[in-house]
């Protein structure tokens, strides 16, 4: 007889404290975490959910239900962020989330979360660690891959020599980064040009080292397309070796990003290879 699948139990936490980083990045920390781990991969992201206005559910909380028994307007709505950093001695999750006045969801909330509040979400989920057994490493996204960034280039093996280049809107959303005496680190700045204008411009005028690179390149979806034709057709670099994904796509929110991610992901592999 076949097993009743279940589906992901999410998470309740408790907002321990919020930071605001820069003018348009907000550190939300989540305690009370005790069935929780992370800490495998630096990329590790976690799903947040989010009630629409008027909406409450009954205890104990069960999104198969939500979903058989209300209507999808009703639902939940998940907003992907990456994991800044678990500390695993205080239990506690820190996520980086970027806000733009009242646009979106998770930005409005991270800007009027308080502590105390609680929030409910799914995973960790990931993928990716710097690897020890290559020569190099290339780091490069924006604001949204910033936090994954930030926790690879605290996890790189010693002595490794990375490249690191980050895209924000201007230099007042600089994080003040400690990076190894080893690693590169360059910002840029946006100011007025399309997203990722700057990065692809310096990733492609970057001179790749000698030996075998490991590459992280994740952000909005059109100059990810971009740099993935610049790694993997052009510089050639072995497939497992590069992480690359689209967390965003100008124009679109996460719930239509999501219904369409898949089938852009197969025209990009189609165009390119």
């Amino acid at each position: 007889m076949a097993q009743e699948r279940r589906s992901p139990r999410p998470k309740l936490a408790r907002v321990s404290r919020v930071e605001r980083l820069t003018p348009h990045m907000t550190r939300v920390v989540l305690g009370d975490l005790e069935d929780f781990d992370a800490g495998e991969f630096t990329d590790h992201y976690v799903k947040l959910l989010f009630p629409p206005p008027g909406v409450t559910y009954p205890e104990p909380f069960d999104m198969r239900r939500i979903r058989e028994e209300l209507p999808r307007d009703q639902w939940p709505r998940m907003r992907t962020y990456t994991v800044r950093r678990w500390d695993a001695a205080t239990r506690e999750l820190a996520i980086d989330v970027v806000h733009h006045g009242d646009e979106g969801i998770a930005g409005p909330w991270a800007a009027a979360v308080a502590p105390g509040d609680e929030v409910r979400f799914m995973g960790p989920g990931g993928g990716y660690v710097p690897s020890a057994d290559v020569d190099w490493h290339l780091l490069a996204g924006d604001e949204s891959a910033l936090p994954a960034i930030a926790a690879s280039l605290e996890r790189l093996p010693a002595g490794a020599r990375a490249y690191a280049f980050i895209e924000v809107a201007g230099p007042d959303e600089e994080q003040k980064l400690a990076p190894s005496a080893e690693t590169e680190l360059t910002w840029l700045h946006r100011g007025t040009a399309p997203v990722g204008e700057a990065l692809v411009r310096a990733v492609t005028g970057f001179e790749f080292p000698a030996g075998t690179g490991q590459a992280f390149v994740h952000g909005e979806a059109t100059f990810v397309k971009e740099l993935r034709r610049l790694l993997l057709v052009e510089r050639g670099l072995p497939r497992d070796l590069v992480s690359i994904s689209g967390y965003w796509r100008t124009g679109h929110d996460e719930d239509r990003w999501q219904e369409t991610k898949k089938d852009w992901n197969r025209q990009v592999e189609e165009e390119q290879g």
